[in-house]
């Protein structure tokens, strides 16, 4: 591990706002610091360009409405920098973007800024459906930023620093592996990825890990470091499990040299299938030894073991979080979730005997082909969970598990086998969740935490879009928000969201080489349909599987 890696670990950026021949970048959190402290990728791709000589990056966050957007490292403003680069995580952020942009004084849309500053899209969003925001970049960065946005950054610094011209730069870049440049790029842009290293499982060369720790943060003085990238479960909802193929797990010995560099009071671990780590619990062992705090994200159910929940234990961590995600049988089989109740319900008893204090259950509403009978199965669920409990706990009246059940509404996003899904109704989703919530009431020391139904089909009309949905964002930038952004919008939602999309239709994501074939997708949609299970990623790695065309994408790249 190169020490300099962490050079900004855990302390200010010490630049004192002279550039010395650096390109002056602007790295923008569009949220409160607080999230940002806590969010590892935008900590990683920080950690990624700070400390290169040829860049000179300096952060910022989100601020008050109407107030320009102040670095926090020197108090420069953002019109200041010639390269903004934007980590995008949720859509719900776009109007953020477009507010900190427009009261900088830099004008929102890309047609209006034909000099510099070039504005940079990245994160999550820019590979999933960077359509509705496409108005307002010059160009995204299209996959993991390890894969070469360091290098492109540092081509642009060269390029302006020879004299180049920002059209001139982009219609350069337009076509590359990686880019995509709004109205120029005029092949499917091919999304980047750092192939697995060889090992028992595919490796992941270059785990993400916080550059910061801050009592600010939402994870408070945590040190986030990422386990696993991708799942090879391929649940048919979640996109993780297919915009991160192929699914790799770090090395230990890579994470116990990060760890003893950065020597973190708190370490969080971070992935979409811990339990399936083979060295997780080697990696606990030993951090329980060198007496670090950690934090686990949620587990799978038939993951859970006794050897794990008594590391957990002894190591001071009292919350454990289960996803059941449908409320039935049928539903999970349909999602492909691949949990046997049986397995389900041993987990909640072995948390409630080793002394658990609350477990976190989490379930998505608002299925494609629903019905009350699902929600009367699941009524039937939480009585053997709450029997499991009260088996687990046995007289230990004094220790009391409490049950917190979370229930999200779906959204249908974009490259899963459900982005040809219609969203249920608001009114629908209010419904359902308010069974839910009554099914809850039965049963002492369980708790119900539900969705907002407006902001889930809102996060689906974003996620859906395309470019026209510029205009609805805007909208919500000036007028103060995004229901009111609804009432004045002439586009009509229910377009992208309340309706079952045609097979052979393009979609606005279309353009993006993800290395997952449509029709495969589009295979497991019709086994949603059916209620069937497919079969996980296998273990030995995309060399092993001819399903979704990973395999023979990797070996083109």
């Amino acid at each position: 591990m190169d020490q300099r890696e962490l050079v900004y670990y855990g302390r200010e950026n010490p630049d004192s706002g002279e550039t010395g021949g650096r390109l002056p970048t602007a790295l923008v959190f569009p949220g409160r610091k607080s999230a940002a402290m806590s969010t590892l990728g935008w900590q990683a791709v920080y950690r990624l360009l700070a400390p290169d000589a040829e860049l000179a990056v300096d952060r910022f966050f989100l601020g008050d409405p109407g107030t320009e957007a102040v670095s926090e490292d020197n108090g420069k403003t953002l019109s200041e920098y010639p390269l903004i680069g934007f980590s995008i995580n949720f859509e719900e952020e776009y109007l953020h973007l477009v507010r900190m942009l427009k009261d900088s004084g830099v004008p929102p849309l890309a047609s209006e800024r034909p000099g510099f500053p070039l504005v940079m899209g990245g994160g999550p969003v820019s590979f999933i459906n960077p359509a509705p925001i496409a108005p307002f970049f010059d160009f995204f960065w299209v996959g993991e930023a390890e894969a070469g946005l360091k290098e492109l950054c540092v081509e642009l610094k060269r390029y302006i620093y020879d004299g180049g011209e920002k059209q001139d730069f982009l219609e350069l870049i337009k076509d590359r592996p990686g880019v995509y440049v709004p109205g120029k790029s005029s092949d499917k842009t091919l999304r980047m990825v750092v192939p697995p290293a060889p090992g028992r499982v595919p490796a992941l060369k270059d785990p993400a890990y916080s550059c910061f720790i801050s009592p600010e943060a939402v994870f408070k003085d945590m040190f986030l470091i990422e386990v696993n990238r991708g799942c090879p479960y391929g649940c048919r909802f979640c996109a993780a499990g297919f915009i991160y193929r192929p699914p790799r797990h770090a090395e230990i010995d890579d994470l116990k040299e990060i760890v003893e560099i950065a020597d973190p009071p708190k370490v969080g671990l971070v992935g979409t299938a811990l339990t399936d780590w083979p060295d997780l619990i080697d990696f606990i062992t030993w951090l329980k030894k060198r007496k670090t705090k950690f934090s686990l994200s949620s587990v799978r159910a038939d993951g859970v073991t006794e050897e794990l929940l008594d590391i957990l234990r002894e190591s001071g961590v009292r919350t454990v979080t289960l996803a059941l995600e449908g409320a039935s049988a049928r539903l999970r089989n349909a999602a492909s979730k691949k949990i046997e109740e049986d397995d389900f319900l041993r987990a909640v008893e072995l948390c409630a005997t080793k002394g658990v204090n609350h477990l976190r259950i989490y379930i998505i509403v608002g299925w494609p082909g629903e019905t009350a009978e699902d929600y009367e199965e699941l009524g039937r669920m939480l009585e053997k969970i709450d029997a499991a409990r009260l088996r687990g706990q046995g007289n230990k009246k004094k220790k009391f598990m409490r049950i917190t059940l979370g229930a999200s509404c779906l959204v249908p996003k974009p490259w899963t086998p459900l982005q040809w899904a219609p969203m249920g109704s608001e009114k629908e989703l209010k419904e359902v969740l308010s069974t839910v919530k009554k099914l809850t009431k039965k049963f002492k020391g369980m708790a119900f935490s539900g969705d907002s139904p407006f902001q889930a089909r809102l996060q689906g009309l974003l996620s859906r879009g395309d470019e026209s949905l510029h205009e609805f964002i805007m909208l919500a930038a000036e007028k103060g928000g995004w229901k009111k952004a609804l009432k004045l919008w002439d586009g009509d939602p229910s377009h992208y969201i309340d309706r079952e999309w045609d097979k052979d239709e393009d979609l606005p994501w279309d353009f993006i080489d993800m290395g997952v074939k449509k029709s495969y997708l589009y295979r497991e949609w019709k086994r949603f349909l059916k209620e069937e299970v497919s079969p996980s990623c296998p273990p030995e790695g995309c060399s092993a599987c001819k399903t979704c065309g990973m395999d023979s994408w990797l070996q083109n790249k």
